[in-house]
């Protein structure tokens, strides 16, 4: 079986090369027609599921995990360092592949069907993800591209990319992130090799019971070695990213994809905080992927995360910013040096709030009013809070009043600008939104 997909991979291997060397040079243009949109060089048919806009098209092809001197960047080859240096063959040569440079365009089989997330999941709404059309969308996690890896024969992968969703408007939350996620698969032999007499001991089990320690399909004793590894491994990249003294701590957690799961938490600037999430992977999914005779761990994380806490960087949306204020400060020659945001000249904030009826057939979402609200400010709006929800127990109508924080990275805005801007969003929120504007 191992042969078979080793030949699989072979077969692959220059096709797949030649999608990533063209996925490389292309850039994202806006729609063409009524009912068609290129996106990355590709034309996609639109739908009644389409809601992807223009701020967002704007975002394609930046690729700043991998662009020169750029803080995600640097996280990036941090991350793919210390995978090479603890994972690698018997001459030293690197196990992992690293796939850093993948257009996010995926199929909904693959953000979801593959990674047994259920139909009626809340992840697959429309006002959770950014939809091309009704089976096509900006992946909302690296992890989408698991399965067509393993089926393509790899058994120890980096993935590096942009993701996509719907989030709230503040200061650590922004439509685009950058995520890392891993896969490991293991052999018998290789789960057990470091186990003395270890002849009897097996992957799996038949007629086995899921518990909160292992899927059913699994025995105890390979699940154990297993999560030990990945534990290890995962405070090991912690420790070299914040410092050996750093405090780590695992917290139970549910994902579709992984049993058991965890999150791992460090203590920093008096709080814990989670960094990434993890697990075992899901057998189901490797056996449908043609891997079924191994076992596997997987996590993900998040870039933008871990470099706002290193770096000390305020605003997520400073990592658009294209002002030489911000990328001078991470021009140095070695990454690994401390380097400590200073931050540029502060502008200063308006605030205008909104206040709204909303539409008596449920189909109101604040993340929808979000997205609207950043497609026409772009980065001009700093933050978005639903300061008040007041029920009219006459009329029978829900209103919610939103302040609109706007703010621009480089330079100040004039009052007038920022009116225009709000007048703007009152007018396009009633249209699209089916909400009515209270004066």
């Amino acid at each position: 079986m191992i042969l078979q997909r080793y030949k699989i991979y072979k077969n692959y291997k220059y096709y797949y090369q030649k999608i990533l060397f063209n996925r490389t040079f292309s850039v994202a243009t806006q729609t063409e027609t009524n009912n068609e949109i290129t996106l990355l060089g590709h034309k996609y048919l639109t739908d009644n599921w389409t809601n992807i806009n223009e701020n967002i098209i704007s975002k394609l092809g930046r690729n700043l995990h991998i662009s020169p001197y750029h803080p995600l960047s640097y996280i990036r080859q941090h991350i793919i360092n210390y995978f090479y240096i603890h994972f690698h063959n018997r001459i030293g040569n690197p196990i992992f592949s690293v796939y850093d440079n993948i257009s996010p365009v995926v199929t909904v089989t693959q953000n979801f069907d593959s990674l047994l997330v259920s139909k009626d999941h809340p992840s697959r709404k429309q006002s959770e993800c950014y939809y091309i059309n009704q089976d096509t969308l900006l992946r909302a996690h690296t992890t989408a591209h698991q399965t067509e890896f393993i089926s393509m024969g790899l058994n120890n992968f980096l993935i590096i990319g942009d993701v996509y969703r719907k989030d709230e408007i503040d200061s650590t939350h922004y439509p685009v992130f950058h995520q890392a996620d891993a896969v490991r698969l293991c052999t018998a032999e290789e789960v057990f090799h470091n186990v003395n007499d270890s002849e009897g001991l097996k992957l799996f089990e038949h007629k086995g019971v899921e518990s909160n320690e292992k899927q059913a399909c699994h025995t105890l004793e390979s699940i154990k070695i297993m999560e030990y590894e990945l534990k290890n491994t995962l405070t090991g990249l912690a420790k070299s990213l914040f410092g050996s003294e750093i405090q780590c701590k695992w917290v139970e957690q549910y994902f579709p994809f992984t049993h058991p799961s965890w999150e791992l938490e460090i203590y920093y600037k008096d709080q814990w905080l989670e960094i990434l999430g993890c697990g075992i992977m899901r057998q189901e999914i490797l056996q449908k992927s043609g891997a079924g005779e191994c076992i596997g761990w997987a996590f993900g994380l998040g870039l933008e995360r871990l470099a706002m806490c290193l770096y000390d960087i305020p605003d997520i949306r400073l990592f658009w910013s294209k002002d030489s204020g911000f990328l001078n400060q991470f021009k140095v020659e070695d990454p690994n040096m401390t380097i400590k945001f200073k931050p540029i000249s502060i502008y200063p904030q308006c605030k205008n709030d909104i206040s709204f009826w909303l539409p008596e057939n449920k189909s109101y979402s604040s993340k929808n009013f979000y997205d609207l609200v950043r497609d026409i400010g772009g980065d001009r709006i700093e933050q978005v809070i639903l300061k008040d929800e007041f029920f009219h127990p006459k009329i029978k109508k829900l209103s919610h009043c939103y302040t609109i924080i706007y703010r621009d990275m480089e330079r100040t805005l004039s009052k007038r600008e920022v009116n225009n801007i709000h007048n703007e969003i009152g007018k396009k929120a009633a249209e699209k939104l089916d909400v009515t504007i209270r004066s």
